[in-house]
């Protein structure tokens, strides 16, 4: 009985997992960034603007900061901002790597 029961469970993880990694950037960044940085990065939520967050899609903003930055910020959460929680145990390091891109994305002129 323990065995399926362990089956089950790990059937039922691996295809959450298989899920989750066949999601587009654009809908990871809805399911796990949007509530905060808003739909184009420009934090012009409730949440961004209590938190002061930066506006990713200013160009000072976007040539300061390396893909490293970004992906680092991602995966380990922000020093500046602790709400900013740590994603690396959440998503894939292929998930982050497609949110770095997503981001460069909202870089205005």
């Amino acid at each position: 009985m323990k065995t399926t029961r362990y089956a089950l469970l790990l059937s039922l993880s691996l295809a959450t997992a298989a899920q989750a990694a066949d999601e587009t950037p654009a809908e990871l960044w809805t399911a796990k960034c949007k509530s905060c940085h808003g739909p184009d990065g420009r934090a012009q939520t409730q949440m961004g603007k209590k938190e002061a967050i930066v506006d990713m899609s200013q160009a000072a903003w976007q040539k300061a900061q390396t893909d490293e930055d970004i992906r680092e910020v991602i995966s380990e959460g922000s020093s500046r901002n602790r709400k900013m929680k740590p994603y690396k145990e959440k998503l894939t390091p292929e998930q982050i790597n497609s949110l770095v891109g997503y981001i460069r994305t909202f870089k205005k002129g």
